[in-house]
């Protein structure tokens, strides 16, 4: 997790984004209540402009992996449509550990997935408000 969150901040520090708030959740499963309830507006100021989702799905011996990554998916998918907040998208659903720390943005990792959500929610939020901008 350490490594998807550096990751993430520092894409939206590249981004220069200033405002940043880190929500831990006890697990993947509580990731779209709590986005859902980031992505609502607050003392009748606007939302948030997105929200980036990170966590860490390692495979078991059950199919309770796949109870909880079905769950976060359609979950986060629907706080985006419903709240028209982009989430970005970077709980990782890894068959083991290595898999994990492969994605997870650390020295020697091949991918950086908190980077590329936090990235997809920046280009997200950009183009929401450029439709959403009056036509001049």
């Amino acid at each position: 997790m350490d490594g998807l969150i550096a990751g993430a901040q520092r894409a939206l520090a590249e981004a220069g984004v200033t405002q940043v708030d880190l929500v831990r959740v006890p697990g993947t499963v509580e990731l779209p209540v709590v986005c859902a309830a980031l992505a609502q507006p607050q003392g009748g100021g606007p939302a948030v402009d997105a929200v980036v989702a990170l966590g860490v799905v390692i495979r078991g011996g059950t199919p309770h992996f796949d109870y909880v990554c079905q769950a976060a998916t359609q979950g986060l998918t629907e706080v985006a449509v419903r709240s028209q907040v982009p989430v970005g998208f970077g709980v990782l659903t890894c068959d083991d550990a290595a898999q994990a720390l492969e994605r997870a943005g650390l020295e020697g990792s091949t991918e950086d997935k908190g980077h590329e959500a936090a990235t997809a929610a920046i280009a997200t939020a950009l183009t929401l408000r450029r439709l959403r901008a009056p036509i001049s």
